[in-house]
C-alpha cells in the first residue's frame, strides 16, 4: 500500500471516529473524553500529582489564556494543557479553568488521560507529554439544529472565511494562535467565525489541525452553526455575534472584513496621461450635475405628494376596512350562533368587551368578541385588530374568521380555541398541577415562536405590546396561541428603533420600564413581558403577587435575588421540582427569562435569539444584569393600563408614579383604568 493511500484511509478513519464521539456527546452541555490509557488508584503518587496540578491552573494562567505545566517524575508524572477561548478576560478565563478543573476529576475519576471543553475553555491531562504536540485524538461537533436556507452559496461564503481566519491563526505568535472575523453572505445574512489552536503548535501544526476540524464539518453542511472540538484546536460559526469583539480588538485577533474586489484597470500609454487626465475630469463633473439635478428632482416629487398626502390619507382610512369585505360574516348569523350573545354563552370580560361562544350552521365553533358600545376606542381597536390578524397565519397566534358590523355593533369572529387562556391553568392551584415541565415548555417555546413570526417573519412587522398569561390561548393539545391584537403597533420591516405614544397601552407588571415611564416602544418591549410571562410559567404564579412562604413581593425582585444567590431553583413551582431530570432546562429558562427583562432594552435579546437558546443547550447565556422592579403594588392581578401623560412632565415623576402604581391624576382609592378585569 502506497504511504498516499495510508494517509488517505487513516484521515477517513479519523473523521469517522469525530463523527461517532461527536453524536454520542452532542447532548452534553459540557463535552468530554476520558481515555483509554490506564487508570490510577485514589491514595496513588499520581492523584496527589494530578489535584496538585489541577489547583494550581487557574492562578497560574494568564492573560494569553494559555498555560501548561507538568507535575512529578517517570511514570507518576502528569502532564496539564489549558486553553481559553481568544475573546475572554483574564477573569472569565480562570473561573472557567477552575470549574473545569473540578468537574473534570468528577467526569472521569481514576483516568491517566481526559479533557473536556467547556463554553470558554479546554482542559486536558494526561500521563504523556502534551506541549508542542498535535494529536489525532478524537474530537466533538456540536452543530445548531437550525438548516440555512441555500447550502451551496453559503457553503462557499462558510469556507472563504474559515480559510481566511484559519491561515490567520495558523501564523499567529507563540503566545496566541487566534482569529476570528465575519463575513456577509450572499443571503444578506453574515457568518461569524473564530478559530484557535494552543500556542505551542507549530504554524504547520496548528493549519493542520484547523484542517482536520475543517474538514469534519462535510457532516453537516446545512447547519447553522457549529462547533468542532479538537483536544489542540477549535472551530466555530454561527449566524450571530457569539464573540466579545471588545475584547478581540484589544488583542488585535479581529480580522477586518475582506475589502472590496478591486476592479481592473489598464495603465494609460506615455503619450496619452494628460488626456487621461482631462477626461476624468470631464466624467465626474458631469456626473456631479447629474446627482444634483436628481436631488433636485427627488425634492420637487417629495413636496408635492406632502401637499397631497392628506386627502389621500382619508380616502385610503375609507377603503380599509372594505379591502378585507371578504371576511365579513352576516350580523343575524352570529347573533342566532352565540344565541343572542345569551350569558350561557359568554366565554369572558374583556377590556374592551365580551366574548361569546358560537356555533356555526355547518357546526364549527367560533368564538365572537363583541366591543363595547360605550368603549371610546372601540371602533380603533376593531380596524387595528381586523386589519392586522387578517394578515397573519401562523400556528402560535389565534387565527381571525372575520368580522361583523351592523349600526353600532362591532363583532370580532376567531376560531374557538378549547383549553380557553393560559391564566386560567398556571395560576389555578388544581389545574396547574396537571401542567407538567413539557407542558410548560412547549408553551414558551410556542410563544417565543409566535412573537417571532411577528417581529421578523411576517410581511409586517408587528409589536403586540399587551402580551400577558390572558392573551395566551391554548388548543386541545395544549399549544399557545398569542390573541387580542388591539394594542398592536405596525412598523416598517427596516424599522428597527423605538416609537413613542403618548399613549401608555398594556398591562402592570408586563410592560417594560421605557414604555410605561416615556411611552417608547419597540420589539425589546414584547421582550420584556415574554420575559415575565416566562418567569411566571415556571413559578405558576403572577408577576406582583408571589407568594414567598407567609410573605408577598414581585416575581422579578424574588427571582433576581434567588438567582443572584445561586438559589434560583426556589423560584421553581413546587409541583415541577420532583422532576429532576429537567432542572437544568428550568433553571435555563429562569436565566432567559431575566435575559428578556433586564432594564435597559438594548441588553435584551431578541425573539429570534430566544428561540435559538430555547432550542440549543450549546449557547452560552449572558450573565443578565438587574431587573427593574417596577411592578403594581396596590392594584388587582391583571389590570389593563390605558392613561395620557403630559410630555412636558419630567421623567422623575413619571417614574415615582409608576413605581407606586398611582395612575395620574388618581389616589391609590382612585384607579384611573377603563376596566378592573383581564382583556
Amino acid at each position: 500500500m502506497s504511504t498516499s493511500g495510508s494517509w488517505k484511509q487513516w484521515m477517513m478513519l479519523i473523521l469517522l471516529l469525530i463523527n461517532l464521539v461527536s453524536f454520542a456527546t452532542a447532548q452534553d452541555q459540557n463535552p468530554y473524553e476520558c481515555m483509554n490509557n490506564g487508570n490510577y488508584t485514589s491514595n496513588s503518587t499520581y492523584s496527589a500529582n494530578l489535584n496538585s496540578l489541577l489547583s494550581s491552573l487557574a492562578s497560574n494562567i494568564n492573560d494569553t489564556g494559555f498555560y501548561s505545566a507538568s507535575v512529578g517524575r517517570n511514570l507518576d508524572t502528569v502532564n496539564a494543557v489549558v486553553l481559553c477561548r481568544g475573546d475572554q478576560t483574564l477573569d472569565q478565563c480562570r473561573n472557567c479553568v477552575r470549574n473545569a478543573a473540578v468537574g473534570l476529576v468528577q467526569l472521569c475519576p481514576n483516568q491517566r488521560q481526559a479533557i473536556v471543553w467547556y463554553e470558554l475553555c479546554t482542559l486536558r491531562y494526561s500521563n504523556e507529554p502534551l506541549y508542542g504536540i498535535q494529536t489525532n485524538d478524537p474530537g466533538v461537533i456540536l452543530r445548531n439544529s437550525f438548516n440555512v436556507s441555500s447550502a451551496q452559496p453559503f457553503g462557499e461564503d462558510r469556507t472563504t472565511l474559515l480559510d481566511d481566519l484559519r491561515r490567520r491563526a495558523a501564523n499567529g505568535s507563540s503566545l496566541q494562535k487566534a482569529a476570528a472575523g465575519f463575513r456577509n453572505t450572499s443571503d444578506s445574512e453574515t457568518i461569524y467565525g473564530l478559530l484557535q489552536c494552543t500556542p505551542d503548535l507549530s504554524p504547520e501544526n496548528c493549519d493542520n489541525c484547523l484542517i482536520r476540524a475543517s474538514q469534519a464539518r462535510s457532516c453537516c453542511v446545512t447547519a447553522r452553526g457549529m462547533r468542532i472540538l479538537l483536544p489542540s484546536c477549535n472551530l466555530r460559526y454561527e449566524l450571530y455575534p457569539f464573540y466579545n469583539e471588545t475584547r478581540l480588538r484589544e488583542l488585535q485577533l479581529l480580522a477586518p472584513p475582506p475589502p472590496p474586489s478591486p476592479s481592473p484597470s489598464t495603465p494609460s500609454p506615455p503619450g496619452k496621461k494628460d488626456d487621461n487626465k482631462t477626461r476624468n475630469i470631464i466624467i465626474i463633473v458631469v456626473a456631479i450635475a447629474l446627482f444634483l439635478l436628481i436631488i433636485a428632482a427627488c425634492a420637487v416629487i417629495y413636496v408635492r405628494k406632502r401637499i397631497r398626502r392628506k386627502p389621500q390619507e382619508l380616502e385610503e382610512a375609507t377603503d380599509e376596512i372594505s379591502s378585507v369585505e371578504s371576511l365579513q360574516f352576516d350580523f343575524g348569523k352570529i347573533r342566532a350562533a352565540t344565541n343572542d350573545f345569551s350569558d350561557a354563552n359568554k366565554l369572558g370580560q374583556g377590556g374592551f368587551g365580551a366574548v361569546y361562544l358560537g356555533k356555526l350552521p355547518n357546526g364549527q365553533e367560533i368564538a365572537v368578541k363583541r366591543l363595547s358600545r360605550e368603549s371610546g376606542q372601540g371602533n380603533i381597536e376593531f380596524k387595528n385588530e381586523v386589519l392586522l390578524v387578517a394578515k397573519l397565519q401562523h400556528r402560535n397566534l389565534v387565527r381571525l374568521l372575520g368580522f361583523s358590523i351592523e349600526g353600532t355593533e362591532r363583532l370580532l369572529i376567531y376560531e374557538f380555541v378549547e383549553n380557553a387562556s393560559l391564566d386560567q391553568f398556571i395560576f389555578d392551584p388544581i389545574k396547574r398541577s396537571h401542567l407538567d415541565w413539557d407542558t410548560r415548555y412547549k408553551i414558551i417555546a410556542g410563544i417565543a415562536r409566535g412573537l417571532v413570526y411577528l417581529h421578523e417573519d411576517s410581511r409586517l412587522r408587528i409589536i403586540h405590546r399587551d402580551l400577558k398569561a390572558s392573551n395566551v390561548l391554548l388548543d386541545g393539545d395544549m399549544n399557545p396561541k398569542i390573541a387580542d391584537f388591539g394594542m398592536a403597533r405596525l412598523v416598517g420591516q427596516d424599522e428597527t428603533g423605538q416609537r413613542n405614544t403618548s399613549k401608555i397601552v398594556g398591562t402592570y407588571g408586563y410592560m417594560s420600564p421605557e414604555y410605561a415611564m416615556h411611552g417608547q416602544f419597540s420589539v425589546k418591549s414584547d421582550v420584556f413581558s415574554f420575559g415575565v410571562l416566562v418567569l411566571e410559567i415556571i413559578s405558576g404564579q403572577r408577576n406582583n403577587n408571589f407568594e414567598n412562604g407567609e410573605s408577598t413581593e414581585d416575581l422579578l425582585s424574588f427571582t433576581w435575588k434567588n438567582w443572584r444567590d445561586g438559589t434560583a431553583g426556589n423560584v421553581i413551582d413546587p409541583v415541577l421540582r420532583a422532576d429532576s431530570g429537567s432542572r437544568q432546562d428550568m433553571l435555563r429558562c429562569i436565566h432567559i427569562g431575566l435575559l428578556c427583562v433586564q432594564e435597559i432594552g438594548a441588553n435584551r435579546p431578541t425573539m429570534a435569539s430566544v428561540v435559538l437558546m430555547l432550542n440549543s443547550t450549546t449557547i452560552t447565556l449572558q450573565v443578565p444584569s438587574e431587573p427593574p422592579f417596577l411592578m403594581s403594588t396596590h392594584f388587582g392581578p391583571d389590570i389593563s393600563r390605558f392613561q395620557n401623560y403630559d410630555s412636558k412632565e419630567s421623567n422623575s415623576s413619571k417614574a415615582s408614579r409608576f413605581k407606586t402604581g398611582i395612575s395620574e391624576g388618581s389616589s391609590q382609592n382612585d384607579v384611573s383604568v377603563t376596566e378592573l378585569y383581564p382583556r
